[in-house]
């Protein structure tokens, strides 16, 4: 399950465990997509501690392209032709 909420400068995404497999529940996942960056937001339910990454827009876009690849190591070119 996940929700989507637009803010004032922001999109938010957030990611809601809701268990299943026999796994133990995990913090949900909050993504917070802003103009120049991206965060990734998620609490620990036994600790409460908050673990926080921000991932560039040249991360992002490496990301995106990278779940359509197979193993390796690779550059995308950002060069205008």
């Amino acid at each position: 399950m996940f929700t989507i909420e637009h803010e004032y400068d922001a999109t938010v995404v957030t990611l809601i465990d809701e268990g299943g497999d026999g796994m133990p529940l995990t913090g949900d996942v909050t993504i917070t997509a802003f103009d120049e960056c991206v965060t990734v937001e998620q609490t620990d339910p036994e600790t409460d501690e908050t673990s926080r990454i921000t991932l560039s827009m040249a991360q992002i876009a490496d990301l995106a392209a990278a779940l359509d690849l197979p193993e390796g190591s690779y550059r995308i070119d950002t060069r205008k032709r």
